[in-house]
């Protein structure tokens, strides 16, 4: 596996997620920051849902900075649900990109 920069981030198989462990700290800072990502998701969700489109998601585990290329199923008040049942804590989402 590669160094994961802020630029280049390890890209990984949607099936390996659930063996990351993910800290309990929000990976953005302003409040701003976090209502973009919510909207953001909600928007991957819907583009999912009606088109099945894949987006990027790049996220942070304890480890560093991953990103993967996906469909949205579900998003809840603390996790984005991908297919399979995967989930990723929002809290440690970067940035969302259809």
């Amino acid at each position: 596996m590669t160094n994961a920069t802020p630029l280049n981030p390890v890209l990984i198989e949607k099936e390996n997620i659930s063996g990351l462990k993910f800290p309990e700290n929000d990976v953005l800072n302003s409040a701003e920051e976090i209502k973009n990502r919510y909207s953001n998701l909600e928007r991957a969700l819907k583009l999912g849902n009606l088109e099945h489109n894949k987006i990027k998601i790049t996220f942070e585990d304890s480890e560093g900075l991953k990103q993967v290329n996906t469909t949205v199923w579900g998003v809840t008040d603390k996790r984005v649900i991908l297919k399979q049942g995967v989930v990723i804590p929002i809290h440690r989402i970067h940035d969302v990109n259809a």
